[in-house]
């Protein structure tokens, strides 16, 4: 038990984080880059906390750490869907957020993208069965990527947002057809 304790208080070592950092910084730079080829500016993202745990919520907010700083890669998070081009979803949809979910995918201009995030949303996680769940996201809106992990860490959910702007510069940018869903 006490190991467990002591992998608390590990440092890590220099090496591992300064590659850990540079992989953010390859990953960011091809984000920005695609950012600015298919948007020409920043890329709004509004989170919906459809009934999750708070798990990706933390790893969200991570993102905007001085460590990550994606803002410097041109990702924002805004509070409004209608100033949003990406919604990003976390947690089962339960039976009392299906209509919220609903409406503020409603909200969100076109085009707009879907991105779930953690294995709840995915395909309605570990609480699939429930009574109060009607299931992952993509039972109540379409989704376009899918980023599973229990929860994803800060570099999965930017290797997720660059999935999705791959995704759509190979569809021929924005204002085309809706992508293919996962």
């Amino acid at each position: 038990m006490l190991e467990g304790v002591g992998n608390v208080f590990k440092s890590r070592l220099p090496e591992e984080a300064h590659a850990e950092q540079a992989q953010i910084e390859a990953i960011g730079r091809q984000l920005k880059d695609h950012i600015n080829r298919i948007f020409g500016r920043s890329l709004a993202i509004r989170e919906v906390d459809s009934g999750s745990d708070n798990a990706p919520e933390i790893e969200l907010v991570n993102l905007t750490t001085p460590y990550y700083d994606v803002e410097r890669f041109g990702v924002s998070f805004v509070a409004s869907p209608r100033h949003a081009d990406v919604l990003a979803v976390t947690g089962p949809v339960t039976q009392a957020m299906a209509v919220a979910l609903k409406k503020t995918y409603d909200a969100t201009p076109n085009p707009k993208f879907v991105i779930a995030i953690g294995d709840d949303a995915c395909d309605g996680g570990i609480y699939k069965e429930s009574y109060a769940v009607v299931g992952g996201v993509d039972k109540v809106v379409p989704v376009d990527v899918k980023i599973p992990g229990n929860p994803p860490s800060p570099q999965e959910i930017l290797q997720g947002i660059l999935a999705l702007m791959e995704a759509v510069k190979a569809k021929g940018g924005v204002g085309r057809e809706r992508l293919s869903h996962s």
